[in-house]
Formats: structure tokens, sequence, C-alpha cells
């Protein structure tokens, strides 16, 4: 039985492929939008009470009589039980992902326009933002990491965190400790799209933020998607991605374990692609899947993800790769190829690239540096990944003095006349008049 898919491409079929393999979304899902929409509209109308009634339908956990809120005491007890490992494992991804962050900042500048008067901009962090951490199957402290980070290196005052407790309202301790530990003001035991309404609309117990960063689950991503505009929103980022590029000098142990990695979150939605101008690298790739996924202890996941989504593909050539490539606009792209940087320079849509046999996805998804929260589901043609800038909110600046005003005035005055609005032109000349 056959693992993935295979395909074979030309430059003339890739359009027919392109569209073949990035039909089907999770994140387009009309049941799961509507469902989202409502959730929202509950929360709007109930405010706790919908985040209490939907945390014990969806999460089986009674929340009423604890509060939605995580006390100081169940932070210091998580601190007092954190592993020396955990802890120095945190420590080595958050001191990356904080010193790239301060390099991706943006600073204000002041300049002179061509008639002298004095433009610039200057960047403010939002003072109170929501960060969304996904529950589910492992409590996801790099996702922790890899966003409350950001807020805190912009100098977002308040970092308001939620994220899904078990049924008896609890919230993984080493969960925990990381979110609180990396900068976290507030932390709530809501999930879901109920989660993002409260963050984006506020509640009595949940204070409306200024903007919503952080992945989720589909019903997450629609609830962001209804939202957008009530609240600024981040990215809307999906299921996870891994596509890579190989030639025939490409270690397809390496591969193998790569796609497996990306394969195995769960939700069964993951995508992987290889392409390669080697039938060999491809056979061999495939024998190496088979033989790795025996020992995963999420082999079912991977198995169904790979059936799903999973496609090895020959390519008659590089450029119809990297043309491929910018069509999916994958999450992560790794290039195992011996002119992996001259092929990179041509990739325009990727959420992040990893070059060479040493770079693994793995790398990004929890200590490199840059965030790991990327654009999915080919978001990458028009979206970035996350990134610390966008816990900025950014001002423009003008001061003009006399002499600049007048000799601004002249183009003023044209373009105001042509649109009718004489009260435009009049406020400059009045100006000059005195």
């Amino acid at each position: 039985k056959e693992l993935m898919n295979s395909l074979r491409v030309q430059s003339a079929t890739l359009e027919a492929v392109a569209n073949e393999i990035q039909a089907a979304s999770s994140l387009l899902d009309p049941v799961i939008e509507e469902r989202a929409r409502d959730i929202v509209s509950q929360v709007s109308k109930q405010g706790d009470e919908a985040l209490y009634e939907l945390t014990q339908r969806f999460d089986q956990a009674d929340v009423r009589g604890l509060g939605v809120r995580v006390s100081e005491d169940e932070i210091a007890v998580a601190a007092q039980n954190v592993a020396p490992d955990l802890e120095r494992a945190i420590a080595t991804s958050r001191a990356n992902v904080a010193a790239f962050s301060e390099h991706a900042k943006r600073v204000g500048w002041t300049e002179r326009n061509h008639q002298g008067a004095l433009v610039g901009e200057k960047f403010d962090p939002f003072q109170r933002v929501g960060i969304y951490i996904p529950g589910g199957t492992a409590p996801l402290i790099s996702t922790a990491i890899m966003t409350i980070t950001l807020a805190k290196v912009a100098g977002c005052e308040e970092i308001v965190v939620t994220t899904p407790c078990g049924p008896d309202g609890s919230i993984n301790p080493d969960l925990l400790h990381a979110v609180h530990s990396s900068g976290a003001t507030e932390i709530y035991r809501i999930g879901g799209a109920q989660a993002i309404a409260a963050l984006a609309l506020g509640v009595e117990s949940i204070g409306k933020t200024q903007k919503v960063f952080g992945p989720g689950n589909a019903y997450v991503v629609a609830a962001k998607r209804a939202l957008f505009g009530s609240v600024a929103i981040d990215l809307l980022p999906g299921p996870s991605e891994l596509l890579v590029i190989a030639d025939q000098t490409a270690p397809t142990a390496f591969i193998a374990a790569d796609l497996i990695a990306q394969a195995e979150h769960g939700s069964g939605h993951e995508r992987v692609w290889l392409l390669s101008t080697s039938p060999k690298i491809l056979e061999e790739t495939e024998e190496q899947v088979a033989a790795q996924i025996a020992s995963r202890s999420r082999r079912d996941a991977i198995e169904r993800a790979l059936a799903e989504n999973g496609y090895l593909i020959e390519v008659d050539s590089v450029e119809t790769a990297v043309e491929l490539t910018n069509r999916i606009a994958p999450e992560h792209c790794e290039i195992l190829a011996e002119d992996d940087e001259a092929i990179a320079a041509r990739l325009r849509t990727a959420g992040a690239i990893f070059l060479g046999p040493y770079s693994p996805t793995a790398l990004g998804d929890y200590v490199a540096g840059p965030s790991h929260v990327l654009p999915t589901g080919g978001a990458g043609s028009s979206f970035g990944g996350l990134t610390v800038d966008q816990f900025q909110r950014r001002t423009s600046v003008v001061r003009s003095d006399q002499n600049a005003l007048r000799d601004m005035w002249p183009a003023v005055e044209t373009l105001a006349g042509l649109e009718g609005l004489d009260g435009h032109s009049r406020s400059v000349g009045i100006r000059l008049d005195s």
C-alpha cells in the first residue's frame, strides 16, 4: 500500500496539478464558518454566561465555580514543579526568539521632504493584545514562546492569553508556566471560537483587546475571519505544511523524518510535498517513510495525513519545482540541493525557508529564532509570518514650517481644486495670508 500520493509534473501541466493539490482546505468549510459565527454571536449577546456554557459543551469543563481567569496560586504551583531540563529549553528558545525580534522591531524615523517639511513615522506597542494558544493533544509550549515573547519585546503592557482547559478546568502546568514566564499578564482557561470572540469583543471577565494573535483549529480561524474589523487580526494560520525541494544529493532519511514530523500534529489536515527531478529520491524517500513511521507514537495520525495530503512529485526541471512551490505557497519550505541559495532566491511565497541538510523545520518550530506562526493554505502568497512589528502600531508624523508650507501650497491648491474641496485649499491659504 502506498503511503503517499505520486504525481508527475511538467511545466505544461503545472496549472492543473497546482489546482488539484491545493483544492481541499479545512479552513474554508462553510459549516464550520456558520458554527463559528453562531458562537461569536452567542458570546456577543451573553458574555461570560456564553463562555461557561460553551466551555462545558466543547471541553466538558465546568468553569463557573473556578472562574475563567487562572489564579496566581495556580501559576505559582505550576512554577514549582517545572523540570530543570524544560526550564533550560524554554530559556534557550525564548532567548533566540527575543534576539531575533529585537532586530526586527520597527524604530521611528524623521527626514525632510522635498519642500523641507519634517515627515516621519513612530511605532508604539499595542497596549493590550490577546494571544490564543491552542490546546489539543499536546501542550504547545513552543507556541507560547513564539507569540508572547514577541509581544514582550515590542513592549505591550497587557498580554492577555487564552488557552483551552481540561475537563477538570486545569491547564497543563508546564504550558501554564511557559505562558506566565514568557510575559503573559492575564491567563484565561477558555478555548475555541468563544475565546477569540471574548478577546475581540470583551466580556465581563475578559476585557477587549486591540489585536488578536495566535494559531488554532478551523473554528478558531473562522472566528478570527468573522471578527476581522471588530479587532485587528494577525493572520489565519491553520494545519501545518512542509514542502521539500530535493536534488539527487539529498539524504532521503532526513527528508522522510521531516515529512513525518510535520504530518504528526494530529488534525489529519496537515500537508506535505516532496518535489524532485530524481525518481530515485522520491522512491527512496517513500521507503524511508515506511521504515521510520513504524516507531512513531502518532503513527495513525501520520498515515492519515500522508494518505490525504502527502505528495511525491516528480518535476521535469528545477524551474518547474520553483514555479509550483510559488503557487502552493507552503508554510515551511526545505531546500536540500547543491544550489539551495539560488533556488531560495527565486521563492516568493514560502512562510519560512530552511537551507541545507542540517536545517530541519523542527528548528524553526522550537528554537531557531523566527516565530513559527506562519501562513498556511496558500495564504503565504499574500501574508508573511508573525513578526514583532505586528505588535507595534504605526503613526505618521508631519511638522511643516511656513516656508515649506508655501512651497507645498501650489500642489495643494491644484489637487483640492480638482476634487472640489475648497475648504482643504483654504486651510492652507489662510496660514499663508497671515
